[in-house]
């Protein structure tokens, strides 16, 4: 009776991976804030910002049979919330799962971390070290009332928690190695999912990110859901404590007009 976890499983992309992950195991979770109402799958209502939630996501996971997978796709993006609210949904609620989840982790077990795009276009070293410090430190007591005082910038507070989801990612590899099992985190570029039109429409640089995409378009949903699917597949057995960029090629785009 293999489980399988899908947060931000009732929009986006969360619910792209619902609908190609459902079916991949016996008992596929959809966790949201608000519950999914989809065929086939037990619906969990969680705030990953609330640590008590997450620890009964896992209780109840466990309850239901061995863990194989977790696809989390939920999070916030620029126009959302404001800074502090943004990381701690994206990178402090992204350890509240990898860490919830560890125990559970056995011989199979994968996890794929929804990061992003942006987290490329915040280089470490221009942040100014004590940026650099905090963001190796999510579990301090005072980490989101450090970065409340330090980021006021909503699109920056996106981006630096991205990045942190992938530091967390490579972190959280070793770990779950030692059991068998596995992390990554993926990174889209510009996506057509609700979240990415609202961006469009209000960030100005949106549209210069998709005039820099080669393929002159905007990703599907299913086309991530697609990747999720394989890197949590046996297929990707030996893939793990990395990025995967997909992007369209915008990254490379960008590079060729800058440099």
């Amino acid at each position: 009776m293999t489980v399988g976890v899908v947060t931000g499983a009732g929009s986006g992309m969360g619910q792209a991976c619902v609908a190609r992950l459902r079916g991949t195991v016996d008992q596929l979770v959809a966790v949201d804030v608000r519950e999914v109402d989809v065929n086939g799958v037990v619906p969990v209502v969680c705030d990953i910002s609330d640590a008590a939630a997450v620890a009964d996501l896992a209780a109840r996971v466990a309850e239901l049979g061995p863990f194989r997978f977790l696809a989390h796709a939920a999070g916030l993006s620029p126009t959302m919330a404001d800074p502090r609210r943004i990381i701690d949904v994206n990178l402090v609620g992204t350890v509240r799962l990898l860490d919830a989840f560890e125990p559970l982790v056995t011989a199979g077990s994968a996890a794929v971390c929804f990061s992003s795009s942006s987290a490329y276009m915040i280089p470490l070293e221009l942040l100014g070290q004590e940026l650099v410090d905090l963001i190796r430190d999510p579990r301090a007591a005072d980490f989101l009332d450090r970065v409340e005082a330090l980021i006021t910038d909503s699109g920056l507070a996106y981006g630096w928690s991205k990045k942190g989801v992938q530091l967390e990612v490579a972190k959280a590899a070793v770990r779950w190695g030692a059991q068998g099992g596995r992390v990554v985190s993926m990174s889209p570029g510009l996506i057509d999912t609700p979240m990415g039109r609202q961006e469009l429409e209000q960030q100005p640089i949106m549209q210069q990110l998709f005039d820099d995409t080669p393929l002159g378009r905007f990703g599907q949903p299913e086309e991530l859901a697609a990747v999720v699917a394989f890197l949590l597949s046996d297929e990707a057995s030996f893939v793990s404590g990395v990025d995967l960029l997909v992007d369209g090629g915008q990254g490379a785009g960008t590079a060729a007009r800058t440099s």
